[in-house]
């Protein structure tokens, strides 16, 4: 950390977002100052995870504001301000510039389930990603957020998104509700790490995830089967209610396919159907399997889940290297703790 960022820690500071100025509070982060003066701006995670906040400053910026970013973006100035201590008289501008965000045009939108919207994009330029990973979606009114693709390279002609619809969401109920057939939306990415690694073709694979952290757990699953994975593959997704299940007939379908695939759809709820198991897919998964050495666990969803199933692994005997996740806050949207 600089000398001036470790000030900032202690003194107040002055950061100037479009020419405005904004003080900032004895350990703030830039994000938190501006957040008080534009509450709009995008953000997601304040973790530096899902890059939706990125902006751009004119001048120098902490190293730690930084981290993640490719030396492309690092260099044209681009950092993340919820990672960012504030430097006295820093120049801020909204993030962008070619080579951050692409152009991309609503191709379907549908239902797949009660509260899930399937989004497909096709980009306007060749976009390379990993089964998994997850993009910044941000609409033409510049709000902002993260998703993770469930399509597959090679598989898909078209981008995929599940999106959740959260009662007070914008976004979500706008995929639901307003998104058009032709819509131009800006996409940034691809992001993540949480994809399938080829040099453990013959380990067994865990994922467990819940809502629509299904998205990414699937994908990963078919890039896997794909790609000749010969190890076995257990999903595990939970809902508390049976139509938080969805995809489970296409999931059956794949696991009828192949003999190392093994789907287990798992409801909290009161009400358990024929062919689902009851309980938390995090419980039901580790009820399962007692030993977790040499196994690779990707875990999506309500993040407390993926928190407390990323411990749990480690205890079962996992390495924290093998342990791959994405999990995204709701900008305290929830208002129940979890599907």
């Amino acid at each position: 950390m600089t000398d001036a960022a470790k000030r900032s820690r202690t003194n107040p500071t002055t950061v100037y977002f479009s020419g405005a100025p904004c003080e900032c509070a004895p350990g703030e982060t830039v994000l938190d100052a501006l957040l008080r003066q534009k509450p709009d701006l995008a953000y997601s995670c304040k973790k530096g995870t899902c890059l939706s906040c990125i902006l751009k400053a004119d001048g120098p910026v902490p190293a730690e504001a930084q981290e993640g970013l490719s030396p492309t973006l690092a260099k044209q100035g681009f950092f993340l301000p919820c990672l960012c201590p504030p430097l006295d008289g820093m120049l801020i501008e909204p993030a962008e510039g070619k080579g951050l965000f692409a152009d991309a045009t609503i191709e379907s939108a549908d239902q797949l389930a009660a509260h899930i919207t399937r989004i497909r994009l096709r980009p306007n330029e060749a976009f390379e990603y990993e089964a998994g990973q997850f993009i910044n979606m941000r609409r033409d009114d510049g709000l902002t957020r993260s998703y993770s693709l469930a399509s597959v390279p090679g598989q898909d002609d078209l981008l995929e998104l599940h999106i959740k619809r959260l009662e007070n969401g914008i976004m979500s109920n706008w995929a639901a509700d307003g998104a058009s057939v032709g819509d131009a939306v800006e996409i940034q990415g691809p992001n993540g790490s949480c994809f399938y690694l080829e040099g453990n073709a013959g380990g067994p694979l865990m994922m467990i995830g819940n809502g629509a952290g299904l998205a990414p757990l699937q994908a990963i699953a078919r890039d896997a089967l794909d790609r000749g994975h010969r190890g076995d593959i257990h999903l595990y997704h939970g809902s508390r209610h049976a139509d938080g299940l969805y995809m489970r007939d296409e999931l059956a379908e794949l696991a009828s396919q192949h003999a190392n695939f093994y789907y287990h759809p798992c409801l909290s709820g009161s009400a358990v159907p024929k062919g689902c198991r009851r309980g938390r897919a995090e419980d039901v998964a580790f009820g399962d399997h007692q030993d977790l050495k040499d196994w690779h666990l990707y875990l999506c969803g309500y993040p407390p889940m993926v928190e407390a199933a990323r411990k749990t692994a480690f205890l079962k005997g996992a390495s924290l290297a093998n342990i791959l996740s994405d999990a995204f806050e709701l900008r305290e949207l929830r208002i129940e703790p979890r599907d």
